[in-house]
């Protein structure tokens, strides 16, 4: 498997209502459309939600971070159709465009269908969530949602290393060619150390800063995730997907404990 980010040498911020309206738009590939709608039975939970969250630095010494970790963290106990949810710190920074973005946090969380994300947008638990922690304690957001155009499930388990790849695209080039090109590359590649991949166009174009495109790869650990740098078929891979690429936000996250294991939150 291979990351966007690695693929070619590197040289709107939350709306008024911030995670809970989404511009739920259908994808302009056709033909990806029709990939992804004959492989969703195979896939559990082939909607992907990505938000990027920098916080002040305030909140993250005096406890607001932590606590809005936890708020968020705790909707997959309350909302319907959540099918996994993960909020935490990054890991590490991976791209200039990343180091420029500086986000803090990541919020990454799957669903079966996009009405089921729009739920979870709309719920009163979230609401509360975002206007009592994520408000009042983030300087700045980006977020992406895809549908999984891959052809296996990408697991995620406490402890999982995941490496997030947001793209924008050359000119000219449509995201169906990309997620083409990622498919035939990840085939070539085989299961790299490991890894499994997640990837799409985004279909909420106003809140993801120009990024076009999504990817993560999930691998089992930390090691597995350093592991695959330099491995001979990513290496080889990179060059079916280079061309496409303008630009590309890279980072990392560890997967915590689920909801049930974490601390209690505060009170949403």
């Amino acid at each position: 498997m291979i990351c966007l980010r690695a693929a070619f040498p590197l040289t709107s911020s939350f709306s008024s209502s911030p995670l809970r309206r989404l511009a739920l738009k259908p994808s302009s590939s056709r033909a990806a459309v029709l990939r992804v709608a004959a492989m969703s039975s195979a896939i559990a939970a082939p909607v992907e939600h990505i938000v990027l969250i920098k916080v002040r630095p305030e909140a993250a010494a005096s406890g607001a971070a932590a606590a809005m970790v936890s708020s968020l963290q705790a909707l997959s106990s309350v909302v319907p159709g959540l099918s996994y949810i993960h909020v935490g710190p990054v890991l590490r920074l991976r791209s200039p465009a990343a180091e420029a973005l500086g986000p803090t946090h990541v919020l990454h969380s799957r669903y079966a269908t996009k009405p089921d994300l729009a739920a979870y947008a709309a719920h009163p638990a979230h609401v509360a969530a975002v206007q009592g922690h994520v408000l009042p304690n983030a300087l700045d957001t980006t977020a992406v949602d895809w549908v999984n155009a891959a052809l296996v499930p990408s697991p995620v388990n406490p402890g999982s290393a995941v490496r997030l790849s947001l793209a924008k695209l050359k000119e000219g080039v449509e995201a169906h060619q990309l997620a083409e090109k990622l498919a035939a590359a990840t085939a070539a590649a085989g299961e790299a150390k490991g890894a499994k991949v997640s990837f799409g166009e985004n279909f909420s174009p106003a809140r993801a800063k120009g990024y076009q495109f999504g990817m993560v790869a999930v691998f089992d650990s930390v090691e597995g995730l350093d592991a695959v740098d330099g491995d001979g078929k990513v290496e080889a891979a990179k060059a079916i997907v280079r061309p496409l690429l303008d630009d590309v936000l890279e980072l990392e996250f560890v997967v915590g404990p689920a909801a049930a294991e974490a601390p209690a939150p505060a009170n949403l």
